[in-house]
């Protein structure tokens, strides 16, 4: 069956004024939805067709002849993976056993977040910050492009986009201000707790 356009989690307007409708309506309805249109048509009639996201994702990484097929399906899987890492009233320090995990790898939540935002500030060019664990550490990395730590034996918690299409109609060039949002009002704490527990 084809992939196809999975609704948002959340009503298109339930971000304002951290992200707005008319920025959700080009990113999810225009960009997302072209990513899964081209992963169709490139899959179509071939043994890849028949296989998960996640499988795609993984047969097609690092192979030159596929990257075509990787960059669709792997954007496919970040930009699902991205609306789940927000919600309506996130953000703030999350509680629990993540919040246990986060101190511990990073010293303080703050120290987190100040890491978190520098590195997502600072990253040149389109691409992804992830909150991964990688064993009994967390950790913050980021992707170029497509990439995404699914391929690294790393477990994803959370994801922030930082291509200019997740931003530029709300910021602009105020990236930082995007991630200062992101993390003060939209992260979904709820959603990399539960990654975290397997």
């Amino acid at each position: 069956m084809p992939f196809e356009l999975p609704p948002l989690p959340w009503p298109d307007d339930a971000l304002d004024p951290s992200m707005t409708a008319k920025t959700l309506s080009f990113h999810h309805g225009k960009h997302f939805a072209t990513y899964i249109a081209k992963l169709n048509d490139a899959i179509e009639g071939t043994p890849l067709a028949e296989k998960t996201l996640d499988e795609i994702v993984c047969e097609t990484a690092g192979d030159p002849a596929k990257k075509g097929v990787f960059n669709n399906a792997a954007q496919v899987w970040n930009h699902a993976f991205f609306w789940n890492s927000m919600k309506p009233g996130g953000g703030g320090k999350p509680e629990g056993k993540l919040l246990e995990r986060i101190e511990a790898s990073f010293g303080s939540f703050d120290a987190f977040r100040e890491q978190f935002a520098n590195t997502a500030a600072t990253h040149f060019g389109s691409g992804w910050i992830w909150l991964v664990a990688n064993g009994d550490a967390l950790e913050i990395v980021t992707t170029s492009n497509a990439e995404t730590p699914l391929t690294s034996g790393k477990t994803p918690l959370l994801t922030l986009d930082v291509w200019e299409h997740a931003y530029y109609l709300d910021y602009q060039n105020r990236r930082p201000d995007f991630i200062a949002s992101f993390l003060d009002g939209l992260a979904n704490w709820d959603f990399a707790a539960a990654n975290l527990a397997g």
